[in-house]
C-alpha cells in the first residue's frame, strides 16, 4: 500500500498526527477507521491507568511507552472530530495553552501568590468563573460521574469544603462512622436489600471523609488494602497446603484462625 510518509530516526507529534489522518484515511486501516469515540473509550481509561502503573512503579522506560500510549488516544478522538469538521489536533493544543495561561495569572499577569496553597485556591476561583459556576452545588455536578466511585466522592466532599457548609474534624466523622454501622445493621435485621444497599453507601461515603480528615487519600489507602489482601490470601493458600489441604476447603473457625495465622505471617515478613 502506497502513500507518502516519510519513515524517519525521530519524529515529532506532526507526524504522529499525520499517522493518525493515514490510519483512518480511506486506505487506511479497517480497524481504526471504523472506531469510534464510545468503541474506544474504555481503552483510554486502560492506558491512562498503565501510565498511573508506570510512576509508582518509578519506571521512567515504562512510563514514555505509556504516556505515548495515552497521547495515542488523544490524537485518535481529535482525528475523529477534525473528520467532522469540528475541531483538531491543533484546537486541542490551543485550548489547554490559553486554560494555562488564564489559570496563572501570577505568571502571565501581574497578580501575585507567594504559596502553592494560594495558587491552587485561586486556580479553582478562576475555574468556577470560567465555567460560569455560581453556586457551590454547580460545582458539585460538574464532577463527572464516569469517575471511579471513590475518587469521585472525595472530590465531591472537597468541593462542597472550599464551597464552604461541609467541613468536619477526626472525632465528628468517626462517630458517624460509628452511626452508619449501626443503621447498616438495622437495616439488615430488617431484611430490605434496597435500604442495605443505601447503608453501605453511606458508610463507605463516611469512610472516605474520615480518610481524608486524617489527610490521607482513600484511593491509596483501600489500594494498599487490597494489596495487603492478596497477601494475606497467598499466605493464607500457602499454610493450608503446608497441612494437605486447598484453602477452598477450610470453613468456620478453622478458616478464621487460619486467616489470623496468615495475618500474623505477613505483619512478621513487613517487620
Amino acid at each position: 500500500m502506497g502513500n507518502d510518509f516519510v519513515k524517519k530516526e525521530r519524529y515529532s507529534i506532526e507526524d504522529l498526527t499525520e499517522i493518525m489522518s493515514l490510519l483512518r484515511s480511506e486506505n487506511g486501516c479497517p480497524w481504526d477507521r471504523e472506531q469510534t469515540h464510545a468503541s474506544i473509550r474504555k481503552n483510554f481509561i486502560e492506558e491512562t491507568y498503565e501510565a498511573v502503573e508506570a510512576i509508582d512503579c518509578d519506571d521512567p522506560s515504562m512510563l514514555r511507552e505509556e504516556l505515548g500510549d495515552v497521547l495515542l488516544q488523544v490524537v485518535f478522538h481529535a482525528q475523529m472530530e477534525k473528520e467532522k469538521g469540528n475541531f483538531d489536533f491543533g484546537d486541542v493544543c490551543d485550548g489547554i495553552c490559553k486554560k494555562l495561561i488564564i489559570r496563572h495569572p501570577h505568571i502571565f499577569g501581574d497578580e501575585n501568590m507567594g504559596s502553592a496553597g494560594e495558587v491552587a485556591n485561586r486556580w479553582d476561583e478562576i475555574k468556577k468563573e470560567t465555567k460560569g459556576q455560581k453556586t457551590g452545588s454547580e460545582t458539585l455536578r460538574a464532577v463527572p460521574k464516569q469517575l471511579p466511585a471513590l475518587m469521585r466522592c472525595a472530590k465531591l466532599q472537597q468541593r462542597a469544603e472550599k464551597s464552604g457548609g461541609y467541613r468536619f474534624d477526626t472525632a465528628w466523622t468517626l462517630r458517624k462512622l460509628d452511626e452508619e454501622v449501626s443503621e447498616l445493621r438495622e437495616a439488615i435485621v430488617s431484611n430490605d436489600a434496597l435500604r442495605c444497599g443505601e447503608e453501605i453507601g453511606d458508610l463507605l461515603f463516611s469512610a472516605v471523609y474520615a480518610a481524608r480528615s486524617l489527610d490521607l487519600e482513600p484511593e491509596e489507602c483501600l489500594t494498599a488494602s487490597s494489596e495487603k489482601f492478596i497477601r494475606r490470601y497467598s499466605a493464607a493458600e500457602d499454610i493450608a497446603r503446608e497441612s494437605g489441604r486447598e484453602l477452598s476447603e477450610i470453613r468456620g473457625e478453622e478458616l478464621s484462625a487460619l486467616w489470623q495465622q496468615a495475618k500474623e505471617k505477613t505483619n512478621q515478613k513487613r517487620g
